[in-house]
Formats: C-alpha cells, structure tokens, sequence
C-alpha cells in the first residue's frame, strides 16, 4: 500500500427506508411536490405488494464494499468506499463531506446505471461536483461515466441470460423473445420527428437510447439470440413522451407474432427495486400470462461476486486513463 488514499464514491438512486418513508421519498423525487393522495396509495400498494422490501441501500453497500475490497487487494493505493444516495440518506453531498473529513487524496464518482444520459448519470455528476464546490473542499475527483458496453458486464448478462433461457421448455425456448430493458426518461421530438432524451444534448442521436441497443445487440451476439429488442419500463407519471415502446405495448404483439415466450433481461438496473420487485415480476408477468406467453427475467446483479469483480475492474481502467 502506498500513502495516498482514494476514496470511491458509489451512487445510487435512493429508496424510502420503509412504508412510512414512501411519502418522504415520492416527495424529494418530486422536487418537494407531494404526490396526489390516489397515487400515494398506488404506490403505497405496490410495495405491499412486494412485502414491504426496501433492499436498495443495502445492496448499494455491498456494491460499495464489495469493489473497494477487490481494489485494496491489488495492492497499491488504499481505498475507501463512499455511499451517496441522489433521493435519501446518506446524501451525495454527506458522501463528499464525510471524504473531505478523512483526508482522501483524490476519489472517482460511480452511478450503479450501466448507460449514460444527461437526466440520470450526469446529475450525479452535477451533485457531486456542486457539493464540493459549495464547500470549497480541495478534493479532485473523476467519474466513471458509463459501463454499458464493458466487455465483463457484457460477459455478466450473458452468462445470466444463458442461464434464464435455461429454465424455458424446449416449446417456449423454440420461438422466444428477448427484451432489453431500462429506465424510460422523458423525451423531446426534434423536427425531423427522431426523439431524444427531454435535456440531453446528443449528436447525432440520443446516447442513452443507443446505449441500450448497443447492449442489447452485444449480449445477443454472445448468446447467439434468434429474436432480440429493445423496451422501456417504468414510465412516469408526466405529460412528457417518454421512450417508448412500453414492455406492456410489446408483450402482446409478441403474442400476436406468434412468439411464444418473452424473456426481459432488465440491463438499465444493477440492483432490485420497485421497478424489477413489482414492475416486472408482478406487472409484467401478469402481462405475458394473460397475453398467452412464457415468461421470466434474468436476476439482478446485486452484490453477485463476479459483478463486483466487474465493477472493480471498470474503477481500474478509469484510473488508468487519468492523471495520477
């Protein structure tokens, strides 16, 4: 080990700590807008549906832990894990403090979402760096901005796929479909009617939504997939277009093609949530049973041991490429 001390800054979207933090946390989310009374109580419905988990700072921490532990092992500098949460405690801005206070010499900024996009990994970004400026803390830091194309995150999904596909009968596995998913995020129609992301910036076309194709496409050259696409999930509540299609748009049109299974391998998360615990295993399901169809969805990666493998091996090739 040498002297200098790194300190990795591991983001994640933030959860509610439990049923009476619902309120809390849909409020923050929405700018200090307390949602309408009807959909509190969906929401409050939905995670009764799923048991009342609230597994997301959890797993964040043992993401966080998980890397640290794989990068002090190489030898070298020390490593700290740091833990921010965009939408509940331990806030970004109590993860940048609390390293300023105990002296790291430098840190990288991680958001546990594999693509990027100016509405979701780049505020991370934002609130690190406002944190630190406001402060007038003498802390440089670099991010990792995006792992969606790394060639162990794309060996991960493939192997969890293969394994999904796996548990099909040879009847559903024959005409089965796969579904690459994330996120949905609000979107802008342009004058030539193309769409992108509703404040990202990208040319030629929106990175965010070529980023989950370009996922999507390299896993099923792996596997070696008949039928693969794209789909979005988690659509909010705005007046905004958001990415679409919908996997509840195209479950039924598989039926109607004559597919006979739908598999959603959901590589916009990294962790389970809401939008996996209740959006896909109850929704979804739901969906493809009534539309006729096989259904299953590959795991989360969580704080699986070959993903944090991954995720260390992503902070070294970033460190590699900036200055010491």
């Amino acid at each position: 080990m040498t002297d200098r001390s790194t300190g990795v800054l591991v983001m994640a979207y933030g959860t509610a700590s439990g049923p009476d933090d619902i309120e809390r946390y849909y409020t923050d989310i929405r700018g200090g807008r307390t949602p309408a009374p009807e959909h509190l109580e969906q929401l409050r419905a939905r995670y009764a549906a799923i048991g009342n988990r609230f597994p997301l700072l959890d797993t964040t921490t043992a993401q966080a832990n998980g890397i640290v532990e794989r990068l002090n092992a190489d030898g070298g500098d020390t490593f700290r894990a740091y833990l921010g949460m965009k939408h509940s405690s331990p806030t970004i801005a109590d993860a940048v403090e609390q390293m300023a206070s105990d002296g790291v010499d430098r840190a990288i900024g991680i958001v546990m979402a594999p693509h990027w996009s100016g509405m979701s990994v780049e505020t991370y970004v934002d609130r690190a760096e406002a944190a630190i400026a406001e402060r007038g803390l003498d802390l440089p830091i670099t991010f990792v901005r995006s792992f969606h194309d790394h060639p162990r995150f794309i060996a991960w999904v493939a192997d969890r796929l293969r394994k999904t596909l796996d548990t099909l009968d040879d009847e559903a596995r024959n005409k089965v479909t796969v579904l690459f998913t994330a996120h949905s995020l609000p979107t802008r129609t342009l004058p030539d009617g193309s769409q992108r992301c509703k404040t990202c910036d990208c040319e030629p076309s929106c990175r965010y939504r070529d980023g989950l194709q370009e996922t999507g496409d390299l896993v099923a050259k792996e596997v070696g997939l008949d039928d693969h696409r794209i789909a979005w999930q988690s659509v909010g509540r705005t007046a905004d277009p958001w990415w679409g299609p919908g996997i509840d748009e195209v479950i039924p049109e598989l039926a109607a093609e004559g597919r006979t299974a739908c598999v959603v391998c959901c590589v916009g998360f990294v962790a389970d949530h809401l939008e996996t615990l209740y959006d896909l295993d109850i929704e979804a399901t739901a969906e493809a049973n009534e539309a006729g169809l096989a259904f299953a969805r590959t795991p989360m990666p969580n704080a699986d041991p070959a993903f944090c493998d991954m995720l260390a091996e992503v902070v070294r090739d970033h460190l590699a490429e900036v200055p010491a």
